[in-house]
This record gives C-alpha cells, sequence and structure tokens, in this order.
C-alpha cells in the first residue's frame, strides 16, 4: 500500500504522459483499482492549486485523497511535538494559504501501514518527508523506487 505526495502525482503527469506511457497507467489504475493507492486532502488541495493534468486526474479520483481521522492527528501533533520538525511548516507555506501536506501524508502511511512516495529526498538534519519518516519508522520512497518496487520496467 501506497501513500502519494503531491510531488508523485506531478511528476508521473510531466513525465510520463498517459498517452505515450500506456502500460504504466495501466498498471498504476491497477494499483487503485486494488486500493494500494492513497493520498491525503491537503494533496488534493495543492494539486488544485497547480491545475492542469494532475489536478484533472485528481478530480477524477477523489476517493483516493482522504480526509485524516482523529488517530491521524494525534500522529500530525506528535510530528509537531518535536521542536525540529517544526521547521517543516516553511514560511512560504504559511504565506501560500498554510497549504502543507507533509505531515498528513506521514500520519497517514503510518496509520494504515503503507509506504509514502515522493520526490523529497533524505537530507542530515533536514526537517523534510525523509526524515521525519526515517524518525518514525515510515517507510519511505522515491519514484523510482516505488517503480522498482512495483516491477516497472521501461
Amino acid at each position: 500500500m501506497y501513500v502519494l505526495d503531491t510531488s508523485i502525482i506531478s511528476a508521473l503527469h510531466k513525465n510520463y504522459y498517459p498517452s505515450r506511457f500506456v502500460s504504466l497507467w495501466d498498471s498504476f489504475d491497477d494499483l487503485i483499482a486494488q486500493g494500494l493507492i492513497s493520498s491525503v486532502r491537503e494533496v488534493f488541495r495543492e494539486l488544485d492549486d497547480f491545475g492542469g493534468d494532475s489536478f484533472e486526474w485528481a478530480e477524477k479520483n477523489v476517493e483516493l485523497f482522504h480526509v485524516p481521522d482523529a488517530k491521524e492527528g494525534l500522529f500530525v501533533a506528535s510530528i509537531y511535538s518535536n521542536i525540529h520538525f517544526q521547521a517543516n511548516i516553511e514560511k512560504q507555506k504559511i504565506l501560500n494559504g498554510g497549504k502543507n501536506a507533509d505531515p498528513f501524508l506521514i500520519a497517514r502511511a503510518a496509520s494504515i501501514g503503507a509506504t509514502l512516495v515522493t520526490v523529497e529526498q533524505f537530507k542530515p538534519n533536514a526537517a523534510k518527508i525523509p526524515n521525519i519518516c526515517d524518525y518514525f519508522k515510515v517507510p519511505c520512497i522515491d519514484l523510482l523506487g516505488f517503480m522498482e518496487k512495483e516491477g516497472w520496467v521501461f
């Protein structure tokens, strides 16, 4: 099971056009049909801000974007109880209406026992998704790792 970050959905649409990478999108649709793909409402909101193909896809798959439950809300609180991870709330995110899917993605992945998929990379002493996932022992991979895990070869 996977929880997808905004960056992954955008990267798939930007780099793997559905009309050119038909087998990839068929495989991706199969994962959705099996209930193995999910995300969070904040990702849907971020995609709405960007518009384009990614948001059109999101609108057609709105059921994938979950509202956090109480357990996930408590997990988000535990993330930000760590003073170092408060740096994850970047000034730019606050200025852009406070949209920040990161903690909700991590909480969802932890809550349902899923792997979080993001383009972000682990950086020592950072407050990025992979760092927070590492701290809380939540599996986290990038797009290439996701494709390899699913056996997608192009």
